[in-house]
């Protein structure tokens, strides 16, 4: 069967299509150029048309969030209340990332409580079940890494992380520098390091290229080339090892889409506000346009319990600057697992980075404009309207005295706004 990619070559307007294009007010074929050009990639999922999601140059900045067991916390019921919490918050994708447990329930149970796309990342499981299996995640089989890519796309995941430019080069290019002062923070690019190590073999992801491809052709998924060696610190930012696996999935990536597969490319990580858009420029030069999934960014590593700000500063930088789809931050980065709570608190920081970061990028302030006549107005029922959490703000103002009055309690009786209404 073809491709989404494949159909919009032959002129086929799909109904993904149809679906993307009326949610971002264009027309279907100005999504099928995109698609033509590689500028625009579609994320549904096998037997998951309903859920498309269109991510690239034109479209509104996507943010996806993040759930998943881990060894210290299995507990199913949570993960799929924060599946839950993150859509109804306005998550665009969710990334279903267990290490623990029963990873294909959980998988399957995600897949049907959720009606967004969905990713994961299949080097994960591999290293679990190899782990439980065979006594070692670095006793990992080929077969057994390729067998999960298709089980997991069977499923209906619509677009998978996959570390394929950690070759040998990007590891001798990392020797070379001197390794990183805040080390790999990738657990996806930390296990094939020491996979490849440990079984002096290169990458089969990157070596059975062609073998992975086929089977993300045969079920149409979404190959978001992964950024395995993405800075954990601000001080490893834009490095020689980063920029050299960034030159292998721009390669990768364009293989992918001669053989009818989508590609965007992912990457880092921290990063300094000044060097955002450089990486930015890189990857969009280097790529030929294609989308850019940016996991975070992280501006700076002194705010532990606050990251969803300090990437939330990053990802506004991003957006303007062209960064297509990113991947949120909780209160809990570098401290633990998240609770939904965290959840919410990420998806909401990063949407409303998305939105800032899409005033510059795509002009769209019309919203704004009109909050700033509300305000003016004291049209409290619009403002809550035009917010992008509407709940918060109408709980915010009931909890306060004089909830019930035209003003508010910050400034009482001494309202600018009513005060100075016959200027304006």
């Amino acid at each position: 069967m073809a491709t989404q990619l494949e159909r919009a070559r032959a002129g086929i307007i799909t109904t993904e299509m149809e679906k993307v294009a009326a949610e971002e007010d264009l027309s279907p074929e100005q999504i099928r150029q995109g698609m033509v050009d590689g500028s625009i990639v579609i994320i549904s999922g096998n037997g998951r048309a309903e859920t498309a999601t269109g991510i690239g140059r034109g479209l509104r900045t996507k943010v996806n969030a993040s759930i998943g067991t881990s060894s210290d916390l299995i507990d199913i019921e949570m993960e799929l209340e924060k599946a839950a919490v993150a859509a109804d918050t306005g998550a665009d994708t969710l990334m279903e990332l267990s290490t623990a447990g029963d990873l294909d329930d959980v998988r399957r149970r995600v897949l049907a409580a959720v009606s967004v796309p969905v990713g994961n990342v299949p080097l994960y499981q591999a290293s679990a079940e190899a782990a439980a299996s065979l006594g070692s995640n670095l006793k990992m089989t080929e077969d057994l890494l390729f067998e999960l890519v298709e089980r997991q796309s069977a499923d209906g995941i619509g677009f998978m992380a996959i570390h394929c430019g950690i070759n040998r080069l990007t590891l001798s290019v990392l020797k070379s520098q001197g390794g990183r002062s805040g080390g790999l923070v990738s657990r996806g690019g930390a296990f094939m390091s020491a996979w490849m190590q440990a079984t002096d073999s290169d990458n089969p992801l990157y070596e059975q290229f062609d073998r992975l491809i086929e089977i993300l052709h045969q079920y149409d998924v979404v190959l978001s080339l992964g950024n395995g060696m993405r800075a954990g610190a601000v001080s490893d930012a834009t490095d020689k090892a980063q920029i050299q696996e960034l030159i292998i999935n721009c390669e990768l990536a364009d293989r992918a889409r001669d053989a009818g597969v989508q590609a965007m490319l992912e990457g880092p990580g921290h990063i300094p506000i000044d060097e955002i858009k450089a990486n930015v420029i890189l990857e969009k030069k280097m790529s030929g346009g294609k989308p850019f999934y940016m996991l975070g960014p992280i501006t700076t590593d002194v705010a532990p319990g606050y990251d969803h700000i300090t990437a939330a500063i990053g990802s506004a930088w991003a957006a303007a600057y062209g960064t297509d789809f990113i991947c949120y931050v909780t209160p809990a980065e570098h401290l633990g697992l998240p609770y939904p709570d965290d959840v919410r608190q990420g998806v909401m920081s990063s949407r409303i980075a998305a939105h800032v970061g899409d005033m510059i990028k795509l002009g769209r302030r019309q919203a704004d404009y009109e909050m700033g006549k509300a305000r003016r107005d004291l049209d409290w029922e619009k403002q809550f309207a035009l917010a992008l959490d509407p709940e918060q703000a109408r709980s915010v103002r009931d909890a306060r005295p004089g909830s019930g009055s035209e003003g508010c309690s910050m400034c009482g009786d001494q309202c600018a706004l009513k005060v100075g209404e016959a200027a304006c």
